[in-house]
């Protein structure tokens, strides 16, 4: 009973976390111009500000958070980082100054990397054999809270610009207290180890994990993943309304669609496809299906097709927890912390390029005097990028489990 309240804990953090990049999207923007009171376009390049301070801290902080999860315990890390999140939330409401606007993204950042933490901690609960499957759970809340927070912030900013703020910070500060009551500490003191500065900077602890038999390739698939995945983030508003004519709120419900089918597949379909195929086929199965859903949304005319078939090409999500579980499962128990710092890490850098990459070519193949129109490029270049993913998979050497 105890393992299930904190699992439901967990869960509701990384959902927490999600609706807290998602929930000021929608009144970015405005609040942007409000602080700043100057016109959309320069607003834009203060929300590009924004998002890069947050990915940023992300990669700085994730092998950071989880080093220290490793030393102390995954509890206090998780309830102080969400008190940090729930005080962080009450300034950003309150900021009159860009400035403010930025330290609040700074910190928000530092308290998002502590998804670290939460995964260290279903691997710490969870056997081998169902790490993956508890990892498709968190990327089922994580989906879930990209579906919430955009629709709270959208309803929410009809009642005031920072309600969304201080909404979120009543959320996490609920959880807080509800994890305080059920959260124990899953690392057992003979598992922990010391803290190094030395490990715990970004690159001294890629160097750690990737010094692990056979797992340098898998960091390279997570990165690469990464920067093709964020394809769909970074460029479908534009994409759905340079190709379909979608309005925002057609823009608003296919982003929905997707996150719900998402969850879904994460949540209910990895536990089936593990026992069915096992980790690595699971993973192969699951790039291989991202690239003729790439390919699809690159070419594809119709708008009706392009939500239509999304509940079939989200079968793929199936893959990233898989390819976790791999990772976790070739990992001791007393590095998982890192490793998984070490995953947001690479994922925040991920986060970083793939906006600029894939706008670009957006861009390219856009502007006026294109030779060739074409809003889907991007996804065409995320399809070849998912190849390159395959590849090393199927060329990799073996990574081997811990004894």
């Amino acid at each position: 009973m105890q393992n299930r309240l904190a699992l439901i804990f967990i869960l509701l953090t990384v959902t927490i976390d999600s609706i807290g990049i998602g929930i000021i999207f929608p009144v970015l923007p405005d609040l942007i111009e409000t602080v700043t009171g100057r016109p959309v376009g320069e607003s834009a390049l203060w929300g590009g500000v924004l998002a890069t301070a947050f990915a940023l801290m992300q990669f700085l902080f994730g092998p950071v958070i989880g080093n220290v999860s490793d030393r102390y315990g995954r509890r206090p890390i998780m309830l102080i980082a969400l008190a940090i999140m729930a005080l962080d939330y009450l300034v950003m409401a309150v900021a009159q100054t860009i400035w403010l606007l930025v330290i609040g993204r700074v910190v928000a950042g530092i308290t998002a990397a502590t998804y670290a933490t939460a995964t260290a901690y279903i691997a710490d609960i969870s056997k081998p054999s169902e790490r993956a499957k508890s990892f498709g759970l968190i990327g089922a809340g994580f989906g879930i809270g990209f579906v919430l927070g955009p629709l709270l912030g959208g309803i929410l900013s009809t009642i005031d610009l920072r309600a969304p703020f201080w909404a979120a910070a009543a959320i996490a500060g609920a959880n807080l207290v509800f994890g305080f009551f059920v959260l124990p500490e899953s690392l057992a003191p003979e598992k922990r180890r010391s803290f190094s500065w030395r490990r715990a900077n970004p690159l001294a602890a890629f160097r750690a994990i990737g010094n692990l038999p056979g797992l340098r390739p898998y960091l390279w698939v997570i990165f690469v993943f990464t920067v093709a995945f964020q394809s769909y983030p970074s460029i479908w508003s534009f994409y759905g309304k340079a190709r379909f004519g979608w309005d925002a709120w057609w823009i608003g419900m296919s982003l929905a669609f997707y996150g719900i089918a998402m969850a879904l597949v994460q949540a209910f379909l990895v536990g089936p496809a593990i026992r069915l195929w096992g980790e690595r086929k699971t993973t192969i199965y699951g790039l291989t299906l991202d690239i003729a859903g790439f390919v699809f949304y690159g070419f594809v005319t119709s708008g009706f097709w392009a939500i239509a078939v999304t509940p079939i090409l989200t079968l793929s999500g199936v893959a990233a927890p898989a390819l976790q579980g791999i990772l976790s499962n070739a990992t001791p128990d007393d590095q998982q912390g890192e490793l998984q710092g070490v995953l947001s890490s690479i994922a925040a850098v991920g986060m970083s390029v793939s906006p600029m990459v894939m706008t670009a070519v957006f861009f390219f193949f856009t502007r006026e005097g294109a030779a060739i129109y074409s809003p889907g490029a991007p996804f065409l270049l995320s399809a070849l990028l998912m190849v390159v993913c395959v590849l090393i998979l199927v060329v990799r050497p073996r990574a081997r489990v811990p004894a």
